[in-house]
């Protein structure tokens, strides 16, 4: 997570971005929550977390609503043993389409399991890891720009008692909204609903901030 925060940073320098709005989803919310522990918020705006990971995923003694580490031990498992399969069957559970009536769009499948494609095998097995061990607590006590956190509570990859709700409690003044039975990858399969909601958050923080 330090290796993307930190690019993320050398990023927002060269082009010496201000005032950016830094929106996450699942890891990518790890790694809004890392940047700003790691490089503050002189140029961060607002943050959204959309159904993110922080602030800790595997289950801990101090964690115990995290999932096993079995859980994450079978993703290598099956990545590792065959990747494009893996691929194309976590598409069901992310987004929600082995839920009974779901109307499954196989454009959105097969374009995630185009990206996951395009990425290297040694990087993805080491993103797990990363993903589901790191521990962000400390990296959310340090936010004070306004944040969203987005979460769907049928979220089978991220589920919300362990990120979403706690995140909101650990993040001062934060915005919590919860979709009753939206996916993990509700930016996808729910984008008019999402969308709306972070247009109408990024107008009303600009106001509150004029």
């Amino acid at each position: 997570m330090n290796t993307y925060t930190d690019d993320l940073a050398t990023l927002t320098e060269k082009r010496d971005l201000k005032d950016a709005i830094h929106v996450g989803h699942s890891t990518g919310g790890g790694e809004v929550a890392r940047y700003i522990g790691r490089h503050g918020t002189r140029r961060v705006a607002m943050a959204v977390l959309i159904s993110s990971v922080p602030p800790l995923m595997v289950k801990t003694d101090k964690n115990p609503g995290g999932l096993p580490l079995s859980v994450f031990d079978g993703f290598r498992a099956e990545l590792a043993k065959t990747r494009a399969q893996f691929y194309k069957d976590i598409t069901l559970p992310f987004y929600g389409y082995n839920r009974p009536g779901a109307k499954i769009s196989e454009g959105i499948r097969e374009h995630w399991w185009l990206q996951g494609m395009l990425g290297g095998m040694k990087p993805h097995y080491d993103c797990i890891k990363a993903f589901s061990e790191t521990d962000f607590t400390e990296d959310l006590k340090k936010f004070d720009v306004p944040t969203l956190v987005l979460h769907g509570d049928d979220d089978q990859i991220v589920p919300i008692g362990a990120s979403a709700l706690m995140s909101a409690k650990i993040v001062k003044n934060a915005k919590l909204k919860v979709y009753p039975g939206f996916p993990h990858g509700m930016p996808a399969t729910n984008a008019d609903q999402i969308n709306a909601d972070l247009l109408a958050f990024f107008k009303q923080s600009k106001e509150m901030a004029a």
